[in-house]
């Protein structure tokens, strides 16, 4: 409140005159005995009595008046105003909100991250392992709200402010990006979704959540379409294009103040191995916090796929300050400190190692002293065995060499993508089980065939949840007699040149954009299968004629990929086109959803294929360390595929067919980069909208003066009528 509106309410003490005026009026005058007064009979006090009488009245109607004007002079400096849109001639408007819903919203937006450089450290006690939900709400009132609570604000204005023949829709940017709810004229329906919204620790999708938002637009009969960005824009691409809108739809990025600002420290990866903790720490810094020259220049030299690193090593040295200064990390058994490391100040990522003691409990906490932007990623628990996913490959060098050496195309690619996997390159598919139990996925190519043991050890491990992808080519149609692939891929295998010079791009969708640089891979020639192989499969990619290029086919818990192509350089240069990665990376996430790995991103998939009954539970840690409460998530069934995607980072217990196991949910490394994306003139337009005054009570303060006015006139007027009546009467 201004001084000025202070000192327009401080006209309502005058109040106090009309209650002076009163008290005043009724004070008796000091009583002198005259003895012939005796003799002259009394008269009523007609003063005493009309005071009694009237003068109440008047004084509620002066003071109310009183009131009323104090409230009136303040009323134009009061303002309540809430988002709202521009109309286009008073149409009709299709509007799409997009609420980001990733960690990097959980930041205050009074930039909490003081706390770190001012030395104070976060009451450790209010996070829980897996980063409760509902922690920002319970946070002391003076706090300023999250970034994520203002965005939600701002979207029930938006949808406070439809009308009848408005569309709305509601995406979150969350990835993957979701629609909470498709394009609807129900508004009640625009407020029960966004009542539903909650946070989570998800990396931001911005770029997926504006072409849902599109998508969602697109056919609508209102002319008017707008998309509404509530975000704070860190989606880990800060030299990405502009956010802009297209010539149909307009994008509206209307709140400055989510942009992200601030320093930040997150925990990205805790497992154990033996008496030892290895805890993977990311630091960085905003760059909205020092936008200077070194800083762009940083930027634009790390270009639009920098590390989080290089960003925040420019807003450290622009700033004078680091998130990991002074601060340091420890790995707790409940209330105990088992073991503790500085954090270096230049800190940017690194994996950090702390010996653990002999009778270390099994239930650990690594956590982040002092305090940052972002608090609920200063922990995280411990797990044991945890490691990255393993992948086994089996492939020649000798046909899959490139001219520049080194190690086979599909190892380079494998490690280029960074996919927290690790190669183990195998001289053959091991016989035994046991031996493939190890891996989560395991690549062939161009095998000649296996024996009946490979394949029954081969189909028991998919069975069980393996993920495996297996290239065929010439010397897989020439496999010796007692070898074949069946059960895994079922029919005869053929070798014959291939009459068409690549894919079909316009299916293998599977393979995202990269698809059309296998339209002219021009292969030597391909493996041909029989319609058997096909049958209860499902086709990725054709060939341009509609022979199959890529099949997925389930078996038991796992699932078998196979290409009609194999990698070796002679065949063709399949490995060396973009779409070769987007097969790797897919394969590495069907390992990793079959609970390959022990540790999964927020918001990535689960997937439990051959499982009848699956319950997954996030477990809350107190700091005793014993288990406090569970919380059950919700097992979705898509396509007859059971999936759950947990949105929170924490320790989660899933049973399985009634056989338990632990995983851990991380933070995405990629949502600590607090770098916002930059946002187009456009988007930040005024037409689009803006503040608007809610309230306005101006007019309806001046009536009640003059209503006031009115009735002090009346109540003179009656009180003028009974003075005379009252004196003939005496």
């Amino acid at each position: 409140m201004s001084f000025v509106t202070l000192g327009a309410l401080l006209v309502a003490l005058l109040v106090g005159a009309p209650v002076a005026a009163h008290l005043l009026r009724r004070r008796r005058a000091e009583e002198r005995p005259f003895p012939p007064a005796r003799l002259v009979p009394p008269t009523p006090p007609t003063a005493r009595r009309r005071s009694l009488l009237e003068d109440r009245a008047l004084f509620a109607t002066r003071a109310v008046s009183v009131i009323a004007l104090a409230v009136l002079g303040a009323t134009p400096l009061l303002r309540c105003s809430h988002l709202s849109l521009s109309r286009r001639a008073g149409a009709s408007v299709a509007l799409a909100i997009v609420v980001d819903d990733s960690l990097s919203m959980r930041a205050r937006t009074d930039g909490a991250e003081g706390a770190a450089r001012d030395g104070r450290s976060i009451d450790d006690s209010s996070h829980d392992s897996s980063h409760d939900s509902s922690h920002d709400s319970s946070r002391d009132s003076s706090h300023a709200p999250s970034r994520f609570e203002r965005a939600l604000t701002a979207a029930r204005e938006l949808a406070g402010g439809l009308a009848p023949g408005d569309a709305a829709a509601l995406v979150l940017a969350g990835a993957p990006a979701r629609v909470a709810l498709a394009s609807t004229t129900n508004l009640a329906a625009v407020s029960e979704a966004l009542a539903a919204a909650a946070p989570s620790d998800r990396a931001t999708d911005i770029d997926g959540a504006l072409a849902l938002a599109r998508d969602l637009l697109r056919g609508l009969p209102q002319s008017d379409k707008r998309i509404v960005l509530l975000s704070d824009l860190a989606d880990g691409t800060p030299n990405a294009p502009p956010i802009s809108g297209t010539p149909d739809i307009a994008t509206w990025v209307p709140l400055q103040e989510l942009e992200a600002t601030g320093q930040d420290c997150g925990i990205v990866r805790a497992d154990r191995s033996g008496q030892k903790a290895r805890v993977r720490v990311v630091c960085t810094a905003a760059s909205t916090a020092a936008r200077g020259p070194d800083v762009a220049v940083a930027q634009r030299d790390g270009g639009a796929d920098a590390p989080p690193a290089a960003g925040a090593a420019a807003g450290a040295s622009a700033t004078g300050a680091s998130a990991a200064a002074g601060r340091s990390l420890e790995v707790r058994a409940g209330d105990a400190v088992l073991g503790k490391v500085a954090l270096d100040p230049a800190l940017r990522a690194e994996e950090l190692s702390i010996d653990l003691p002999a009778a270390a409990p099994e239930i650990l906490i690594a956590a982040l002293t002092g305090g940052d932007a972002i608090a609920e990623d200063d922990r995280a628990p411990i797990i044991s065995a945890g490691g990255p996913l393993s992948i086994a490959v089996v492939v020649d060098p000798a046909t899959t060499h490139v001219e520049t050496g080194g190690p086979p195309p599909l190892e380079q690619a494998l490690s280029a993508l960074d996919l927290d996997a690790q190669i183990r390159p195998l001289p053959s598919v091991p016989e035994h089980a046991d031996e493939l139990a190890a891996h989560a996925g395991l690549i062939v190519d161009d095998a000649p065939g296996f024996t009946p043991e490979v394949r029954r050890s081969l189909a028991a491990w998919v069975e069980r949840g393996g993920v495996a992808l297996l290239t065929l080519g010439q010397r897989a149609a020439a496999a010796p007699l007692g070898a074949g692939f069946e059960p895994l891929v079922p029919g005869v295998v053929r070798w014959s040149a291939s009459p068409v010079p690549g894919v079909d791009p316009a299916t293998a969708g599977w393979l995202g954009p990269s698809a059309p640089s296998l339209a002219d891979v021009a292969p030597r020639g391909r493996a041909t299968l029989g319609a058997e192989a096909s049958e209860g499969a499902e086709v990725l990619a054709r060939w341009a004629d509609g022979a199959p290029f890529l099949v997925r086919r389930p078996l038991g818990r796992g699932v078998v990929l196979f290409m009609t192509l194999p990698l070796g350089t002679e065949e063709s240069d399949v490995a060396l086109r973009p779409a070769f990665l987007s097969l790797l990376d897919g394969f590495v996430g069907a390992a990793r959803a079959r609970g390959g790995a022990r540790r999964l991103a927020a918001g990535e998939l689960w997937t439990f294929d051959g499982y009848h009954d699956v319950k997954v539970e996030r477990v809350r840690v107190d700091r005793d360390g014993a288990s406090q409460s569970r919380e059950a998530l919700p097992v979705a069934e898509v396509e007859r595929r059971l999936r759950v995607s947990p949105p929170l980072a924490g320790l989660y217990e899933l049973t399985l067919d009634g056989e338990r196991s632990t995983r851990v949910v991380s933070v995405p490394e990629r949502e600590i980069d607090l770098r916002p994306r930059r946002v187009a003139e456009s988007a930040r337009a005024a037409e689009l909208g803006g503040m608007a005054a809610s309230i306005d009570g101006s007019p309806y303060v001046a009536l009640l003066l003059l209503l006031l006015l009115a009735v002090e006139l009346l109540l003179r007027a009656i009180g003028g009528r009974q003075e005379p009546a009252e004196g003939q009467a005496s």
